[in-house]
């Protein structure tokens, strides 16, 4: 074991960090949701959830998480059968490209769905801009990938004899299915669906841009309630009943999640796959279809139009943004706003990847005792918080929370530090699932033996887990550097004129009047969706068959 201040240090580090820059300041949002002047005071309550606006936002928001849910999963089960069982020239790249759209930033989505249905795009005939299926197709885009891989991490193990034994008894390709596979893909089905809604429900980027009011969600509501009205006190209120809806979300997506970590313990590590047949190709054509529409066609339509001007055809976006846009739009130019960007993410990744690392190393560990079983499970449940509670929550409470903390003569608000503390609370969670169930994996074994020919507990991490974990690591950080780079929600309340990032950029020239600075927006979410394809793109040829989630 190690000595008792390293495991201290271990595990109070990223403890105090989550518990400063999470829990705090969402603690003192709840808390101000329920005082007024220093006293108890629950009449903000009575007067939030009187107004029919409330309740139509909270139904926005439940119908927009439940509709890409059930969108995610039909379409998800066919994408995952094919990459996982079946062998073809390019099923890295397919599942490389499956899981790019996961990692875009939302601000650069909701601009290629509004390339795609608003004015001037293909699909404007449908008249789907600023509605509800806009959106939900939207929400299906981003979370396609947390179904395939979920499901087809497991669905690649199951033994396929069964099935075969079903086949010759008679049973047609989908009674098989039904009746021999979806039991069993059962766990792997729920835990995907869960995360899905946890992911749906707290949207933001992409019903600013494609929502409207009309369609807003929790997210943008509290947004607006934060910046344009002022009412502190509705977005607290706001912000509480989003945080029992993803809480609710997170306790079922966590037992769902051990569910299916049982199940892949269970199941036999296959290596089945086999060469398409004339019986996939129904899978085959559904996923290649699903692949088109979902994610090719408003990808392809964003670059596209990007390349048109008012002069034609021709790169004159791409030149504009070295300016500050129309009318002088801008408080900096786009390529000034992509390096502070780069900046920001570089250090909100180093801090992911330590705080991160710090509690793999923790809640990897299998001790005997069952109240540290217990104790490890809690700090599982408290670090995955941030997964599910609003970016934009934890960004209002920053705001709260960060002026001369502790008593401190600072305002760390105005410094520009809270930005990649703040990426990095949202990046930590990914980090932890990428790189713990490579960790947890690992046969204690082997520690044990190591430990008996008289390595230290330093020694053991770097000679056995670090070997073993190191591809999931890289992984890992290519994960935490895009979330970092499109984070919008936390950062939207953070950025200050002399930190702006391309998020907020290309949110900003969306609102602005012009031609030409709708046609920057288009090719800076361009310029940042490429950056983001390429580092995911790269971080993927890390990825094994011991690979974590997402």
């Amino acid at each position: 074991m190690l000595p008792v201040l390293g495991w201290t240090s271990t595990v109070l580090i990223p403890l105090a960090f989550i518990g400063i820059f999470f829990a705090w300041p969402v603690v003192t949002l709840i808390v101000r949701g329920f005082t007024a002047d220093g006293a108890v005071d629950l009449t903000g309550f009575a007067d939030v959830f009187s107004r029919t606006s409330t309740w139509r936002v909270i139904g926005q928001t439940l119908l927009q998480a439940t509709l890409g849910t059930v969108g995610a999963v039909i379409l998800g089960l066919p994408g995952a059968y094919v990459v996982s069982r079946l062998r073809f020239r390019g099923r890295a790249a397919l599942r490389a490209w499956i899981t790019v759209p996961f990692v875009l930033p939302t601000v650069v989505v909701g601009v290629a769905f509004r390339s795609l249905l608003g004015e001037g795009g293909p699909l404007a005939f449908l008249d789907w801009d600023q509605t509800l299926p806009a959106v939900v197709w939207a929400l299906v885009f981003f979370n396609y990938a947390v179904v395939v891989r979920t499901v087809g991490a497991l669905w690649e193990r199951l033994d396929p004899r069964p099935v075969q034994a079903a086949r010759v008894l008679g049973a047609s390709p989908l009674r098989a299915f039904v009746t021999v596979t979806l039991p069993q893909l059962r766990p792997a089905i729920a835990a995907a669906a869960s995360l899905v809604f946890l992911f749906c429900s707290t949207a933001f980027g992409i019903v600013m841009v494609l929502g409207g009011r009309r369609f807003a969600n929790l997210e943008a509501e509290i947004y607006r309630q934060t910046t344009q009205l002022l009412d502190l006190r509705a977005a607290a209120v706001l912000s509480i009943a989003q945080l029992v809806i993803v809480s609710i979300a997170l306790y079922v997506s966590s037992r769902l999640r051990t569910r299916r970590e049982t199940a892949l313990n269970l199941a036999a590590v296959a290596t089945t796959s086999r060469r398409i047949q004339r019986a996939d190709l129904p899978a085959v054509i559904v996923t290649g279809a699903t692949i088109t529409v979902l994610h090719v066609l408003p990808l392809a339509s964003l670059v596209a139009r990007s390349l048109r001007d008012a002069q034609g055809w021709g790169f004159g976006n791409y030149t504009a943004l070295a300016t500050q846009g129309s009318r002088d739009a801008l408080t900096s130019t786009v390529w000034e706003a992509l390096a502070t960007s780069v900046r920001l993410a570089l250090a909100a990744t180093v801090i992911a990847m330590i705080i991160g690392l710090l509690l793999v190393t923790v809640l990897s560990r299998r001790p005997g005792k069952p109240l540290a079983r217990r104790g490890i499970a809690t700090i599982d449940g408290f670090v995955m918080l941030p997964l599910g509670v609003s970016a934009v929550t934890v960004g209002f409470g920053l705001l709260l929370t960060m002026y001369q903390p502790f008593g401190w003569d600072i305002d760390l608000r105005s410094s520009g530090v809270l930005i990649p503390i703040a990426q990095a609370v949202v990046a930590v969670p990914l980090v932890i699932r990428l790189v713990l169930p490579v960790v947890r994996a690992i046969d204690p074994r082997l520690r044990h033996a190591a430990a008996v020919l008289g390595a230290s507990p330093v020694r053991v991490l770097a000679t056995v887990d670090w070997p073993i974990a190191a591809r999931s690591v890289g992984l890992a950080t290519g994960f935490a550097m895009a979330a970092s780079l499109g984070e919008f929600g936390a950062t939207s309340f953070l950025v200050r004129p002399d930190s702006v990032t391309m998020p907020v950029i290309i949110f900003q020239l969306i609102g602005r009047q012009g031609a030409q600075n709708y046609g920057m927006a288009l090719a800076a979410a361009v310029v940042l969706g490429l950056v983001t394809t390429i580092i995911i793109m790269a971080a993927e040829r890390l990825r094994d068959a011991g690979a974590g989630e997402f």
